[in-house]
């Protein structure tokens, strides 16, 4: 309504005949069709969407074939840069070894390098480990220096029965290297003109004062290392025999840590903890048993001294073993002294009943495999009688004695001592 009143607006009139009201019938079907013609609309709509897609992908595939195909490839030229580390993980195909590569800034390209190192048997057989390479160069060159071994750091080699610290051999004056001296001389890496080393006394302070967690000590080895304080030999065995890959970039805690934690690993997969279960020992009993095996004996006569170590726990009986002896010494020899004999230490078994504290060594897999397989017998006794490493083994004391005269009379032993 407006101000002046009433709205005079003309009604609308009808123009034709009056629509006829459709049936229920008629507005189902007219409904339906509706409803079909817009399915249609928006299929057309997503097909011309996918059309188009495909069409621009396909002008960028096409445009980077003929790019490549006209183009030189991707590859870099000249001798490269600086020198870089890569490592080449386990189970590493060529590859992840290539894509390693790329985001170093060794190569260009992977598709490159895969084309280089086709069919290089040398390649396919690469080891897992750290490689020193330069940056920046062509794939050809890079599948050569891969290959090359002077190219391959960190490699570490402990043979078995190695401890921790070096030692001298009395008579000869010879020093052997131990585990620390080893890793050292592993971790050494000249990179760029610089010479890169950590040095064992690195690894011993580590040893002596980081935590065991730093230091990852497995579970089961946490109670006696603990019991050994601050001594840097209560890491001892834990780095077991064999060859493994030392990090040169890595600080000393970091190394040992890794060598620890694989060690630990191989140990659980050779199935130590639940054998160890089954004779009635910790698995850190075990390894020390394997130890004692591993300096005492050569491999032929491993499971009989582990044997003669089974029995004499049992009875009880102290084990008097020499090497246990020898262990803490620096300067080593087969017959020990009266003196050193004396001596309490963690590890004398003159002196102490039962096990030593820790491992005496690193054992390898004979040792362990006899430790948890001893030979069937009732040895107490054995000596090694001449310079072949003969060892006669006997339950007789007296016989025994008869034996260590015939080591005495081949010099293995001297009756000085």
């Amino acid at each position: 309504m407006s101000d002046d009143g009433p709205s005079t607006r003309a009604k609308p009139e009808a123009i034709g005949p009056p629509r006829r009201r459709m049936s229920r019938t008629e507005r189902a079907r007219e409904n339906r069709r509706r409803r079909q013609f817009t399915r249609r609309r928006r299929a057309v709509g997503v097909l011309g969407a996918v059309l188009v897609t495909l069409a621009v992908i396909g002008a960028v595939f096409l445009g980077s074939k003929l790019w490549h195909a006209d183009g030189p490839p991707v590859d870099f030229t000249g001798d490269g840069g600086q020198q870089v580390l890569i490592e080449v993980h386990e189970g590493d195909f060529t590859t992840a070894i290539a894509e390693t590569m790329l985001e170093a800034g060794v190569i260009a390209s992977v598709a490159t390098f895969l084309d280089a190192a086709d069919g290089n048997a040398a390649i396919a057989a690469i080891q897992p480990g750290f490689y020193r390479l330069r940056a920046e160069i062509p794939a050809a060159t890079a599948v050569a220096q891969l290959i090359d071994p002077q190219n391959r750091v960190g490699k570490l080699v402990i043979p078995e029965g190695r401890q921790l610290d070096d030692t001298t051999d009395m008579k000869t004056d010879r020093v052997t290297a131990g585990v620390f001296s080893l890793i050292a001389d592993a971790s050494c890496l000249d990179l760029n003109g610089e010479r890169h080393c950590l040095s064992a006394k690195d690894l011993k302070r580590a040893a002596e004062t980081e935590s065991l967690e730093t230091l990852a000590v497995p579970e089961w080895a946490v109670g006696p290392v603990t019991k050994m304080g601050r001594d840097h030999r209560r890491i001892e065995g834990l780095i077991t025999a064999g060859t493994w890959n030392v990090d040169p970039t890595a600080p000393a805690a970091t190394v040992l840590a890794k060598l620890i934690r694989q060690s630990a690993a191989e140990l659980d997969r050779s199935g130590l903890p639940a054998t160890a279960e089954q004779l009635g020992m910790t698995p850190y009993e075990l390894l020390v048993v394997a130890s004692l095996i591993q300096r005492e004996a050569l491999p032929h006569d491993f499971a009989k001294v582990a044997r003669v170590i089974d029995n004499r726990l049992g009875e009880p009986q102290r084990l008097e073993f020499d090497s246990t002896v020898n262990y803490p010494l620096d300067r080593q020899e087969v017959a020990t002294t009266d003196a050193d004999r004396a001596k309490v230490t963690p590890w004398n078994t003159y002196a102490s009943d039962g096990l030593p504290a820790t491992p005496i060594c690193s054992p390898g897999t004979e040792a362990l495999h006899a430790a948890e397989h001893p030979e069937p017998g009732d040895w107490l006794y054995f000596v090694t009688i001449d310079k072949d490493g003969t060892t006669l083994f006997t339950h007789n004391y007296q016989q025994h004695l008869n034996n260590i005269e015939m080591a005495l009379d081949n010099g293995v032993l001297d009756s000085s001592r």
